[in-house]
């Protein structure tokens, strides 16, 4: 427990440090949200240094292997996140709207980041060592998490919420330590984000799928991986169909949480 405090501190005391060291600065990017203010991108890069000082504060001794898995997934999911960000056009949408767009001979900042993501993933996954079907396994759970994480990243707080709940089921288990980067940047960042100051961005939202996905990956046994990995394709396939925002609006409970701490 003193390892999993000590991640979570560190991981809150990194976030603010970089994210006051860059609102000092010109906003090095600014998006669009959903009620058409401008805000900034500046929690991606904080989150991600956050989880990266979370994670390494709470390892175990004996965690070396995790610890790189780990900081090879949130690193390139990162990286992957950003380009999009910084270079990203709205014409291709989802997974099929940007792999479609592939098969015809067009490379999106979107395929580049699917690309990026999947090498990412699957060389943490290999990583964390296994057959050849448990590597398999691992890279959809830790690409498919980092691109799930995205997807909730529609309101503000969302993803973070999402991100902050997973990461308290994972810490449950006994090798769930690095999930404490994640509980403890996410729950540093959200005041802020739920304000609409700033946003996640791909970079953000990207790099916690990916820290999330690889904790569950290394902590859960095989029927567990098998039955998240599932619904993460489920739930990715539910969005390309329909939106999770009039999903979410149409049971209350979910409507409830969604909205929480939300300005009006």
């Amino acid at each position: 427990m003193r390892g999993l405090a000590a991640g979570g501190l560190t991981a809150a005391v990194a976030y603010r440090a970089v994210a006051a060291a860059m609102s000092s600065r010109p906003p090095a990017g600014l998006r669009t949200n959903h009620r058409g203010r401008e805000v900034s991108l500046a929690a991606g890069p904080a989150v991600v240094a956050g989880t990266l000082a979370g994670t390494a504060a709470a390892c175990p001794s004996g965690g070396a292997r995790q610890l790189r898995a780990s900081l090879i997934a949130v690193l390139t999911a990162a990286a992957a996140g950003g380009y999009d960000d910084l270079a990203g056009t709205s014409h291709a949408r989802g997974l099929r709207g940007h792999l479609g767009a592939l098969l015809d001979g067009e490379v999106t900042t979107g395929s580049a980041k699917i690309v990026g993501i999947g090498v990412g993933a699957l060389s943490a996954a290999r990583g964390l060592g296994g057959s050849g079907g448990d590597v398999l396994l691992a890279t959809g759970l830790i690409a498919g998490t980092a691109n799930l994480v995205n997807l909730l990243d529609l309101r503000p707080g969302r993803a973070g919420k999402a991100a902050l709940l997973a990461a308290g089921l994972v810490l449950t288990r006994a090798r769930g330590w690095p999930a404490a980067g994640v509980a403890g940047a996410t729950a540093a960042m959200l005041p802020a984000d739920l304000g609409e100051r700033v946003m996640l961005g791909d970079t953000g939202a990207n790099a916690l799928g990916a820290a999330l996905g690889t904790a569950i990956a290394a902590a859960a046994d095989r029927p567990t991986r098998t039955v998240v990995f599932a619904a993460v394709v489920a739930l990715t396939e539910l969005s390309e169909r329909m939106s999770f925002s009039a999903g979410i609006e149409a049971i209350p409970a979910l409507r409830w949480l969604d909205s929480l701490g939300r300005l009006a």
